[in-house]
Parts: C-alpha cells; sequence; structure tokens
C-alpha cells in the first residue's frame, strides 16, 4: 500500500493521543528527538557491533523507529499547521537552490 504525504498524515492523526493537541508543540518535538535518538542509537551500534555493516535485523529496526520519527514530524506538521507535503516541496526547493549556487560557485 502507498500512501501520499496528505494520506500518511491524515492516518498519522487518528493516533495522535497527546496532551493539549494542537495546542502543544512541545510534546511531539520532545517525541521526534527522542525517537530520532534510537535511530542514532541502532546506527551507533551498527558501528560497534557489526563493523558498519547492516543487517536484515537492525534494517527492520530502523524502518520502526524510522516510521516512528515520521509520526512526529507529521504531528509536529500539525501542531504549525502545515502539511507534510508543503515541507517536503519548500525542503526540495531549498535544496534545488543551494546545490545550484554550490555548482555555481565550483566554475
Amino acid at each position: 500500500m502507498k500512501l501520499s504525504f496528505e494520506e500518511y498524515q491524515s492516518e498519522a492523526k487518528q493516533t495522535a493521543l497527546y496532551p493539549n493537541r494542537l495546542s502543544n508543540l512541545e510534546y511531539p518535538t520532545l517525541g521526534l528527538a527522542g525517537e530520532a535518538g534510537e535511530v542514532a542509537n541502532i546506527v551507533k551500534k551498527i558501528q560497534r557491533d557489526h563493523g558498519g555493516t547492516v543487517t536484515d535485523e537492525t534494517r527492520a529496526r530502523l524502518k520502526d523507529e524510522l516510521g516512528d520519527v515520521l509520526w512526529y514530524i507529521s504531528a509536529c506538521a500539525d501542531e504549525l499547521g502545515l502539511t507534510l507535503a508543503e515541507i517536503a516541496e519548500f525542503n526540495v526547493e531549498k535544496l534545488a537552490k543551494r546545490h545550484l549556487r554550490e555548482v555555481r560557485s565550483e566554475n
């Protein structure tokens, strides 16, 4: 099943049960930081325990944790009245402009 950003954000909203939802940016922001830390910890252990090789087990764990990161990003977007699609579009445009500046500066 493929989901668009809009579909994902709509589905994620249905599970967003936390205090003062839609007036509490702090809660999903702290959750995002915690989940990103979990991703980083798994990657650290890949380096420490597996010589940098990603196993099927760690790939599955990262997929799970990255899903949690995405959920919290979606919740932060909701708190700010933004959509994931508009955030993604803005980011791609920003990166394209940055890339163009870097290419120009290399010439």
